[in-house]
This record gives structure tokens, C-alpha cells and sequence, in this order.
């Protein structure tokens, strides 16, 4: 397990075309970086305004062995920008929440 306490990812860009989803932040690989980054307890922490991003990012994290959580309330963050953007422009929040498991899949 990593040293960092946090991993924060508050509306990375959503690449909404199909042909560039493989440009998106949340992918195995970042999961897999994210988790190595964190002490065991550690939290991800993740929002984004489209709902097909949102499927992504559970899809990827809750397939993450050493990862656990899901959607959540909005919890301490700013409001970004993009945030009110996408708010403005009648799309939902969706946050996320995961904390990093201790070695067998424990809670700390």
C-alpha cells in the first residue's frame, strides 16, 4: 500500500464520443496507479456529470480488487466550473467514493 491519503478526480473530461473514450482518465490503469498510490484506508474520489462516464468509472473501480465503495453524497469539494456547467445545463452529479482495502480485502 501507497502513503496517500487521497486521490481526488473532480470532473476529468468526458471524451463523450465514442471513438475517444479511450481517452478517459478512469481507466484499469488508473485504477490500478490510483490504488498503489493509497495507504490502506485511503480514499478515490471521483465526479462527473455524465451518466455514461459515471457507468465507466463503477465498472472499472468496483472490478478493482483491492478497492471498495461507490456512489455517494456530494461530500467536502468545491464546486467546479464544469460543475455548474453541467448542472446548468440539466445533467446530474454523480459522486464517487472508494477507499483502498488492506491486504485480503479487509477494512483497516
Amino acid at each position: 500500500a501507497g502513503t496517500v491519503h487521497r486521490v481526488s478526480a473532480f470532473f476529468p473530461d468526458p471524451w463523450p464520443k465514442k471513438r475517444h473514450h479511450k481517452r478517459r482518465l478512469v481507466n484499469e490503469d488508473f485504477a490500478a496507479a490510483a490504488t498503489a498510490c493509497l495507504e490502506v484506508g485511503g480514499t478515490l474520489h471521483l465526479a462527473t456529470d455524465w451518466d455514461d462516464y459515471a457507468a465507466q468509472m463503477i465498472d472499472v473501480l468496483d472490478a478493482a480488487p483491492d478497492l471498495a465503495g461507490g456512489v455517494t453524497r456530494r461530500a467536502e469539494r468545491p464546486v467546479t466550473p464544469f460543475e455548474a456547467k453541467g448542472i446548468a445545463g440539466g445533467r446530474r452529479v454523480v459522486d464517487l467514493a472508494y477507499r483502498r482495502l488492506a491486504p485480503g480485502g479487509g477494512m483497516p
